[in-house]
């Protein structure tokens, strides 16, 4: 039983060391992470082009969409033709 519990003990010392040792790194390398989460969020955001400048000279050029463009959306004024709304699904008259 006592090794069990010895067995126990060393494990529970190597999980709250591997818990503190990661914390610390973490609390110590904070500014360099922070940094590289920076710069892929940049990266994907702008895809990789330098910058706003980069970005911008794209779409300038007319080979892209500019930044905000939602291709997705119908090439149809709201104001003047309307699109209808969807109508909701009818409910059930009664349950028996």
């Amino acid at each position: 039983m006592q090794k069990v519990i010895n067995v126990l003990a060393v494990a529970s010392a190597a999980v709250s060391v591997a818990v503190v040792g990661s914390g610390l790194y973490v609390y110590v390398n904070r500014a360099s992470i922070i940094d590289g989460i920076k710069s892929q969020a940049l990266e994907a955001v702008f895809g990789g082009t330098g910058g706003i400048g980069g970005a911008l000279g794209g779409a300038a050029a007319g080979d892209s969409l500019g930044l905000g463009a939602n291709d997705l959306s119908p090439q149809t004024n709201p104001d003047v033709d309307p699109q209808p709304q969807a109508a909701a699904p009818a409910a059930p008259d009664s349950l028996f």
